[in-house]
Parts: structure tokens; C-alpha cells; sequence
């Protein structure tokens, strides 16, 4: 019986072809998110430099950057900057403490949910907007105003979120933490939570981009210093550049804080489903 004629040997595949080859596709995978944005840039610079529209309308990129050295030079920009981030970060920790607070008394307790979720689900149906004018004639234009409105906007996603994540976790593990006699805070704070963290940093992040618009939307509307008032006080002038610079910083700090919650995510998240699983 004859034999088989033998198969024509494969080239051996070099590593170090391989390499550049995967260094190149983790680089091409960290700028596919730059591909847009430099893609609007671009197209801003080419119409404002071929004046498809007037300067007056739609200034250059040039123009904006320094408008936005002239703000940051002045100190101008940084106290505008600090009046909205301090009034988004208190009205966030108001809002995030009352949403976990809540979430979670829902999530323990069927009888608080079926009083009060219908209604709550109701009441955040009404947008910032037209929370305004009641807040406004109960606390005036002050700072409460603000800080109340941004809180609001943070509650939702964050009380909603919680009680998706204690409620979703499954039973398997709340019957093994009664059994091996846990109480129900160590339950609540060992295995529930734990496990929940995902959901509830979700609604977390969700609440921050709620009361960072909502920062923008109260600024606009009554305020008399924040990057709101900026955009205000900048189209009254018809200072189009000065509008286009706060948006730019209004955009780059929102994105900046939504990555510090992403990073802290990460970290904390996968320690504490390990712990949550060890324990039972």
C-alpha cells in the first residue's frame, strides 16, 4: 500500500512578526475614539478658515483656544470652575446619599416599595425645568435653588439603580448567608452590597452626568457666576468664542470625572464581588 504523499510544511510564523503586529492593533483600538473628534476639529477649522459660515457664528478653533488662555490667564475661568463644581459635588452627595438611602429601604422592604415607588416614579417624570419655577417661589434664587434642582437630578438613577442591584442579587447567596447565621446588616454589607456594586455604581455615574446637565441647565437659567452664567453672558454679547470656550471646558471636565468614577469602578468593584463570594 503506497504511502500518502506528505503535506507541504507551514512557514514558521516569526514572533517577532507577531508582536509589532498586535502592538499595532492595541494602537489602532486606543485612537479609534480620537478618529471622531479630530474629525469635527478638522471640519470646524476648514469651514471657519474657508468662511463656509461667518466668524461671527462660528468662530475658529484658533480664536476659541484663546479666548480660553485670555479666561485662564485672567483667573476669570477658575473661579467660574470652581462655583459649579462645588455646587455639582454637594448637590450630587445630597442627591447620592438620599438615592442609596432610599433604594435601599425599597430593596428591603416590599411594603416602603409599594407605597412609595408608584408616586416616585411619577414625581421624577417632571423635568429640572419644570421643578424651577416651585423651588424658585419656595427658596428664591439663591444657591438652595441650585443645590436642590442638581440633587434632584442625581436621586433618580441613583435610587433606581440601588434597588435594581439589591434586589437583583440572587437568592442562592442570601439563603447561604442565613445559613451560616449571618445578621441581616452583615447580609446587607457582606453579600448584597457587594454584589450589587456594579448596578449601583452605574447609577452613580448615570447620577453624576444627571446633576452635571443639570448644573449647566440651572446656570443658564439663574445664576450670576459658573460656566452656565459663561455661555449665558457670551451669546447676551454675541461673544461666540466665549460660549464655544466654556462648552469646551464644560465638556472636558464632565468626561474628566465620568473616568475617575470609571477607574474607581474597576478597582473597587472586583474586590468586593471576591470578598462577597468568599464570604458565603
Amino acid at each position: 500500500m503506497s504511502s500518502s504523499p506528505a503535506s507541504p510544511a507551514l512557514p514558521a510564523v516569526r514572533r517577532d512578526a507577531v508582536l509589532p503586529r498586535a502592538a499595532l492593533g492595541r494602537l489602532a483600538y486606543g485612537l479609534a475614539p480620537w478618529l471622531l473628534p479630530v474629525g469635527l476639529l478638522w471640519l470646524w477649522q476648514t469651514g471657519a478658515s474657508q468662511g463656509w459660515i461667518s466668524p461671527q457664528v462660528l468662530p475658529s478653533p484658533q480664536f476659541v483656544y484663546e479666548t480660553l488662555a485670555e479666561l485662564a490667564t485672567s483667573g476669570e475661568l477658575w473661579l467660574n470652575v470652581e462655583a459649579s463644581l462645588r455646587r455639582v459635588v454637594l448637590g450630587f452627595a445630597v442627591g447620592s446619599a438620599l438615592g442609596l438611602l432610599l433604594g435601599w429601604a425599597m430593596a428591603c422592604s416590599r411594603t416602603v416599595e409599594t407605597y412609595v415607588l408608584p408616586t416616585f416614579n411619577a414625581l421624577v417624570q417632571i423635568p429640572v425645568l419644570g421643578w424651577m419655577p416651585f423651588v424658585l417661589l419656595v427658596f428664591g434664587i439663591g444657591e438652595p435653588l441650585k443645590y436642590i434642582l442638581i440633587a434632584k437630578a442625581a436621586l433618580v438613577p441613583v435610587t433606581l439603580n440601588t434597588l435594581q442591584g439589591l434586589r437583583d442579587v440572587p437568592v442562592s447567596y442570601r439563603e447561604a448567608a442565613r445559613a451560616f447565621g449571618y445578621t441581616p446588616r452583615q447580609e446587607l454589607f457582606e453579600v448584597r452590597l457587594p454584589l450589587a456594586a456594579p448596578t449601583i455604581f452605574t447609577g452613580l455615574r448615570l447620577g453624576f452626568t444627571k446633576a452635571w446637565l443639570s448644573l449647566v441647565v440651572v446656570e443658564l437659567v439663574a445664576s450670576s457666576e459658573g460656566l452656565g452664567y459663561l455661555i449665558v453672558y457670551g451669546r447676551q454679547l454675541f461673544q461666540l468664542d466665549l460660549v464655544m470656550a466654556a462648552v469646551v471646558v464644560v465638556g472636558a471636565i464632565g468626561y474628566a470625572i465620568d473616568k475617575l468614577l470609571d477607574l474607581a469602578e474597576s478597582r473597587l468593584i472586583g474586590r468586593g464581588r471576591a470578598a462577597a463570594v468568599g464570604a458565603v
